[in-house]
């Protein structure tokens, strides 16, 4: 370990690895080191048996579960948007090469004790159980008004300003009703709570123009998922670093993080070696996670997000017996700040045996009692075959890392989609790099839906 580096990335989820991967296209030489013997750290895919030595170390999987090699159960539960800016990423990078997808089946959100199908367009808004007669025909007009907008066109704006009127003002404007309001910024443009109601509406805007893109791009759902699992994603990844000569060292114990007299990094110590570089990225589990290293807190814990992995012996109960789904409980719905996410994937997607289907219930942690909080969507799942609860920090880092060159990565938040990962990996890239990531389009990734 004598040679010198550009970067050393530590951890190997996946903000780290798509860093990792388009640091080594840039020309950078790259070490990526994990103290796990398996890719992914927090958004691992497990099998059967590292899934209960995680969870129940002292019991061993049933068998009446099916093999162990059948299963890749996600311990972060997101779905990628067909049009958003990982599949941007995927394509730029070619990395859908080692991938295939499968698109998920269905997207609902609960509304008045009912699960229904989230409508993308007028003609589904007419269709939805989700409002009365009147109240279809004026989402009608709001999704016409909002198809129809065009910057450079003041007839097309119905007196509106996306940029200086509020969300509020534009759902005020068209009269729609609060659970209208719900199903439309919380399952359409995907926000975790109500701030967005009161800031500019162009984001908003944007967010639901993404999501009927990308609905309309295979039809059942906005969302595609990969083949064995999301463990996929940053191992492929790491496999676009190594073609282009980056280095991958697992079960490496990271000991120390090695600054010099004025703070800045030098370099990283496993056992008796140190490795030199000029910057370091890695995920907040190597840099204290929230206590002190080397007399700093590099990282405060900002939250906490509560999550249940569930093995099913049937689809969710009101998805139309979908393979796959996602469900958002909107918070407004079960008097909460934050939304109530469910995922749903089955052996369709090469992750767990036949007949059985892996649904993960999360949400941020409001209470002293996380578990309560996730029990509308647990209550939602009917008989839940077993049940394994996790309860994660989210850790934020205290500095740009431009001063030391110690660059920290957020950990993965209750969103149900990869955008704000996506947003991370362009913060941090800019911050390391010193300008911003422009990403090229090359062909279209197909799903193989």
């Amino acid at each position: 370990m004598d040679e010198e580096y550009d970067v050393i990335v530590l951890g190997t989820g996946l903000t780290e690895c798509v860093l990792s991967g388009l640091l080594s296209v840039e020309g950078k030489k790259v070490l990526h080191m994990d103290r796990n013997d398996y890719y992914g750290g927090d958004s691992a895919s497990l099998n059967l048996t590292q899934l209960y030595r995680k969870f129940r170390p002292d019991l061993s999987p049933p068998a009446e579960l099916g093999r162990d090699r059948d299963y890749a159960v996600d311990l972060i539960p997101k779905f990628i948007i067909a049009s958003g800016e990982l599949t941007k990423i995927l394509v730029h990078t070619d990395v859908t090469r080692y991938l295939e997808f499968k698109q998920i089946a269905g997207s609902f959100v609960y509304r008045d004790g009912k699960i229904s199908k989230v409508p993308s367009n007028e003609v589904e808004a007419l269709k939805s159980p989700l409002m009365g007669l009147f109240e279809k025909r004026r989402a009608k007009k709001f999704f016409e008004f909002l198809q129809g907008w065009k910057d450079e066109d003041p007839a097309t704006h119905q007196g509106l300003d996306l940029d200086k009127d509020t969300m509020q003002t534009v759902y005020n404007k068209f009269g729609l009703e609060p659970g209208t309001q719900d199903f439309i910024g919380h399952a359409m443009a995907l926000y975790l709570t109500d701030d967005y109601k009161t800031k500019p509406a162009r984001p908003t805007y944007e967010r639901i123009v993404l999501y009927t893109s990308s609905m309309a791009r295979y039809g059942k759902s906005p969302y595609i998922y990969p083949l064995y699992g999301l463990g996929e994603l940053p191992q492929s990844f790491a496999r676009l670093s190594a073609i282009y000569g980056g280095t991958y060292m697992l079960d490496k114990a990271i000991d120390e993080i090695v600054t010099d007299a004025d703070g800045k990094f030098i370099g990283v110590r496993s056992g008796n070696e140190t490795v030199k570089a000029k910057q370091v990225v890695g995920d907040p589990s190597y840099f204290g996670a929230g206590k002190q290293t080397d007399g700093k807190v590099r990282v405060v814990e900002e939250g906490k997000v509560v999550r249940a992995i569930c093995i099913l012996k049937h689809p969710i109960p009101g998805t139309e017996d979908s393979d796959s789904a996602q469900v958002i409980i909107p918070q407004n719905q079960v008097g909460r700040k934050n939304d109530i996410y469910i995922a749903c994937v089955s052996s369709t997607h090469n992750v767990c045996a036949k007949e059985v289907y892996i649904a993960i219930v999360s949400t941020i942690v409001e209470t002293d009692k996380p578990e309560l909080e996730i029990n509308p969507g647990l209550q939602l799942l009917g008989t839940i075959h077993d049940k394994f609860v996790s309860i994660s920090s989210l850790y934020t880092p205290t500095a740009p890392g431009t001063d030391d060159n110690i660059f920290i990565t957020r950990s993965y938040d209750a969103t149900s989609h990869f955008e704000t990962v996506v947003e991370d990996v362009h913060d941090v890239w800019q911050r390391v790099v010193g300008k911003d990531l422009v990403l090229k389009k090359r062909e279209d990734i197909e799903a193989q839906a």
